[in-house]
């Protein structure tokens, strides 16, 4: 009775194999029942093998069978060693990206995003089985940066109930799940997705403040002086962007993370100065851009140009100029000067691109600091570039060349400082016992420029994530600062008629008939 129930055991145990291998290919979904049909299947005939180990030792001992078990170990030796093989590529494995713009590589923020993954974050991609590769694709670099990171490929023609739970309504959705919290993103681009992975992972969004009434940048226009594409890549970063008229407020915002004063015409007034110490005050972050005044009789930004002192940054008017040549080949003359030094500072850490700064004024810091407060260079210009100072020469159209009174290169274009904040509100939450109180502190950056994140400016290689980096760090999210994912380089081939008729008579003509030629030689020779 126990033999025949053994003999069962055996062909029980073929039957759930094979029944797993069809799951497996059939509907690779249901991955939880595959595998434990294939472990119950293997239990079951290792179970028959051992009650039957007497005849299998009998069936090795003449000399055909001890032929035969070689060739049968040699094989299961091969087959262990592809096991292996495929075992370890699947757990260790190596990617190249060979393109050149690196399109298949995720970008320095996605990957610094992905490391610094504290809880495990679960994605469940929403589409037909057929898309599944598209975000496949993009996907596994996520997973192969981070083992914090879970996808889940979900149908939801197949699997309605998942579908309708995460309140799904659009295929070729993904669903971030982090620490209770969702976020849903509908493209499989790497920078959408990662915005959404961001998102999921603050919880909130920081809130960006442009100040308007002196003529400043508008972040809704789209002129080529406009800043509704800057706008969109902080929307995308999961800013929220506001406009702010200081001189209809009675103070900044408290829900302002980031304040941003972008190219201002004209100056502050005296109350509006006044809101911008009170907020700093409180731990504010301000973002400043001044323009040079061209023309020689106009009224300087006197009261910001005070308040930039008063934290140890120098803001004279004069403008910088560039006769190193690098600005031909970005298209620009000698009036635009291109950075490619940046010292050592969190927002330009690991930033090595070209920026560059149509009529820019010179910003660097005070020797020895003012008030306790001492700023740091963040963006320094070539040795071929000076300050010109005489503007009035400059605006009558006679050629720049540097004298003595002018500033010689590099030339500071920027700078940052922090400070201890006079008049920080109380924490919510009291520090726990042992814990030392975290102190509040302002932050200002100051670039003399605002056109070089304008609309006709952002194509310049390093100018888009600089400005966002600058902001992304007044806003204290030092783990965003890095460079963004690219578009795909386009590589396609421009021809004129010539050129494509050329090709064609050589590869439809010329090609073959050389080849018709060289077979009526051989037949000609051997006939």
């Amino acid at each position: 009775m126990l033999k025949r129930i053994l003999g069962l055991l055996g062909w029980l145990g073929v039957a759930l194999v094979f029944a797993a291998v069809a799951i497996r290919f059939l509907k690779p979904e249901y991955q939880q029942y595959y595998n434990g049909l294939a472990i119950a299947g293997l239990v079951c005939t290792l179970l028959y093998i051992l009650s039957q180990w007497r005849e299998i030792g009998q069936s090795f001992s003449g000399r055909q069978a001890r032929y035969g078990s070689l060739a049968a170990a040699s094989v299961l030796v091969v087959l262990g060693i592809l096991v292996a093989i495929n075992y370890l590529s699947n757990k260790y494995n190596k990617r190249w990206d060979l393109t050149a713009a690196r399109q298949f590589s995720l970008s320095d923020q996605s990957r610094k995003v992905l490391q610094d993954l504290k809880e495990p974050v679960r994605i469940r991609v929403f589409a037909r089985s057929q898309e599944f590769e598209r975000f496949r694709d993009r996907l596994d670099e996520y997973t192969y940066h981070s083992k914090q990171v879970n996808v889940e490929y979900i149908d939801p023609e197949k699997r309605p109930a998942l579908a309708q739970a995460d309140g799904i309504t659009q295929l070729g959705t993904v669903v971030f799940e982090y620490a209770g919290r969702k976020e849903k993103v509908t493209s499989d681009s790497e920078q959408e997705l990662t915005n959404g992975l961001i998102k999921v992972i603050q919880g909130r969004q920081p809130k960006v403040y442009f100040t308007q009434g002196h003529g400043e940048k508008d972040t809704v226009s789209a002129e080529r002086s406009g800043y509704n594409s800057i706008g969109g890549a902080l929307t995308s970063d999961n800013f929220v962007v506001e406009k702010l008229v200081l001189a209809q407020a009675t103070e900044v915002p408290a829900d302002a993370d980031v304040v941003v004063i972008a190219g201002p015409r004209t100056d502050f007034l005296a109350p509006e100065i006044d809101l911008l110490k009170a907020y700093l005050a409180r731990g504010g972050k301000l973002f400043v851009m001044l323009d040079p005044v061209l023309k020689p009789d106009s009224p300087q930004p006197a009261q910001l140009q005070a308040l930039l002192k008063d934290w140890g940054i120098d803001s004279p008017n004069d403008i910088v100029l560039d006769v190193s040549g690098m600005g031909r080949l970005i298209g620009t003359d000698e009036s635009v000067p291109v950075a490619a030094s940046y010292p050592a500072h969190a927002i330009t850490q690991e930033f090595s691109l070209l920026t560059a700064y149509p009529l820019a004024r010179s910003i660097a810091p005070i020797e020895g600091g003012a008030n306790g407060r001492t700023a740091q260079k963040l963006i320094e210009t070539g040795p071929r570039s000076w300050a010109e100072t005489d503007l009035k020469s400059l605006s009558g159209g006679q050629p720049a060349k540097m004298d003595g009174s002018d500033k010689p290169g590099p030339v500071s274009l920027g700078v940052a400082v922090t400070g201890p904040a006079t008049n920080a509100p109380a924490p919510k939450e009291p520090p726990k016992p042992g814990e030392t109180p975290k102190q509040v502190e302002a932050r200002i950056v100051a670039i003399g420029d605002s056109d070089f994140a304008s609309n006709a400016a952002l194509g310049v290689q390093g100018n888009r994530d600089l400005f966002l980096n600058a902001v992304n760090w007044l806003a204290q999210q030092e783990n965003l600062i890095s460079i963004r994912a690219k578009d795909p380089e386009d590589r396609r081939i421009t021809l004129t008629a010539d050129q494509e008729r050329l090709i064609f008579y050589l590869t439809v003509l010329i090609v073959p008939g050389l080849v018709i030629l060289a077979g009526v030689q051989t037949w000609w020779r051997r006939r």
